[in-house]
């Protein structure tokens, strides 16, 4: 069954591209025709490379590994917050850290800051200090929340990055092909798809089509995650059915034990009395 339709993305407006003097020649395969100097993208194409992505990113949240999403403009930022922090996945939305990736050990040190000054709050050491410091260190704290706040449970480098806007995340793009990492991204006409590993061509400066894109890939995403859990609920009912079963073949095998001892008991019991019998006639 389809995740999406060629109609739904015309009414998102996904097939509009950016003005002709500002496209990248490696969209050539993906534009469809050119109107009024504005590249129209061929959403046939999109429908395709919609599911691809999905379908790929729905085994990696099944494998139960962490995909990393990135939207730092203005008309995506919040979209792109609402939906994944429903999935429960990291995501970056304010300015990208540079590093995040390639030097991740220190963006981690960086997070533990947020716990320590946590701690500090709970233990009573902020009753120890200076108004001033307090101060200071509450500054702090907001501003390790806003930056990092939406990727403390990333423990570890994710196993796969989403892209909103490839061109303008470029930072991200390259940190992401330096460490391997597999990539995804709505990439419009000005960006190139050979930047990324799943390139989905559409309109990323239009809300609308964020959403609608955002809101398919999060839903497979979601249903990777449902179908992982229930793999462990039929992996626990398995193994617990295995155990049930067990105990009672080692039940079993006890009874027939002392059922046979008994057996082999009995016919001595028999002889005992016979002899008996004899010797008193």
């Amino acid at each position: 069954m389809a995740i999406t339709s060629f109609n739904e993305l015309l009414e998102v407006g996904a097939h509009f591209g950016h003005m002709r003097s500002k496209w990248n020649p490696a969209m050539a395969p993906y534009i469809f025709a050119e109107k009024n100097g504005i590249h129209i993208i061929d959403l046939n194409k999109t429908v395709v490379k919609i599911e691809e992505s999905a379908n790929a990113l729905k085994q990696i949240a099944r494998s139960g590994k962490k995909i990393l999403f990135v939207a730092t403009k203005k008309q995506a930022k919040e979209i792109v917050a609402e939906k994944v922090k429903a999935i429960g996945m990291p995501y970056v939305t304010e300015r990208w850290p540079g590093g995040m990736l390639t030097n991740f050990a220190t963006i981690r040190k960086t997070i533990r800051r947020m716990a320590q000054i946590d701690k500090m709050t709970k233990d009573g050491t902020f009753d120890n200090i200076s108004k001033k410091e307090r101060l200071s260190i509450s500054r702090e704290r907001a501003k390790l929340e806003t930056q990092f706040g939406s990727i403390v449970e990333l423990t570890r480098l994710p196993s796969a990055i989403f892209i909103v806007d490839v061109h303008k995340e470029n930072i991200a793009v390259a940190e992401a092909k330096k460490l391997n990492i597999p990539s995804f991204g709505i990439v419009d006409t000005n960006s190139n798809p050979n930047s990324v590993d799943f390139a989905i061509p559409a309109n990323d400066d239009a809300s609308t089509s964020i959403a609608y894109i955002m809101d398919v890939i999060c839903k497979a995403v979601a249903e990777g995650l449902s179908e992982r859990k229930h793999d462990k609920d039929a992996s626990a009912d398995a193994e617990e059915k295995e155990e049930y079963a067990d105990e009672a073949d080692t039940k079993y095998a006890v009874g027939k034990e002392e059922e046979e001892g008994r057996d082999k008991k009995e016919p001595a019991k028999k002889g005992a009395r016979k002899r008996t019998t004899t010797a008193k006639k």
